[in-house]
């Protein structure tokens, strides 16, 4: 793990497909819902730390009606401040507007956490990092579908991306 330094107030913690549908599925190391209440934990935290928090859910393109349990989880519910994002692809920036709301607020780190690990995470983490973001992985608030997945991801993918903590540490950094 890595030490993380920040300014709490240049930070966006951006928690990605926190939705009903996908909480459900089988995940490894963390089970959906363990993961779901890291996340709400770190979400706290970062808005009493004045930054800003980001949910962010998919929709499927082209179809008339989402699968069930595409919303937000309940606990979810965005508080004054908060944005929401609709994604259409795997990662959280393309055609969502996410980098412009970033760069409005000041935002220079991202903190990512959520749904899953080697799909929506990663593939917004690999973006931020393109945009010139400093990015923070927080391993133990996110889970693959499988376990070894999320081990590659945390281990070999993400340190090369950015900084690697749990959400304990994440939480003293803000602290």
């Amino acid at each position: 793990m890595a030490t993380v330094q920040l300014d709490s107030r240049r930070t966006a913690l951006v928690l990605i497909d926190l939705m009903p549908r996908i909480i459900a599925l089988p995940t490894e190391p963390y089970s959906g819902t363990e993961v779901l209440t890291r996340c709400l934990t770190l979400a706290t935290a970062v808005r009493a730390a004045g930054g800003l928090v980001v949910f962010v859910r998919v929709e499927r393109p082209g179809v008339e009606e989402q699968p069930p349990g595409s919303e937000l989880a309940p606990e979810c519910a965005p508080e004054s401040g908060d944005v929401q994002i609709v994604k259409h692809t795997l990662g959280a920036f393309h055609q969502t507007g996410l980098d412009d709301v970033l760069r409005s607020r000041g935002v220079q780190t991202v903190v990512l956490g959520g749904l899953v690990t080697n799909f929506g995470v990663e593939s917004t983490g690999r973006v931020a990092d393109e945009h010139d973001y400093s990015v923070v992985f927080v391993s133990d608030a996110m889970a693959g579908l499988h376990g070894h997945a999320h081990e590659f991801a945390v281990d070999y993918v993400f340190p090369r991306l950015g900084a690697v903590c749990t959400s304990d540490e994440l939480l003293g950094v803000l602290g």
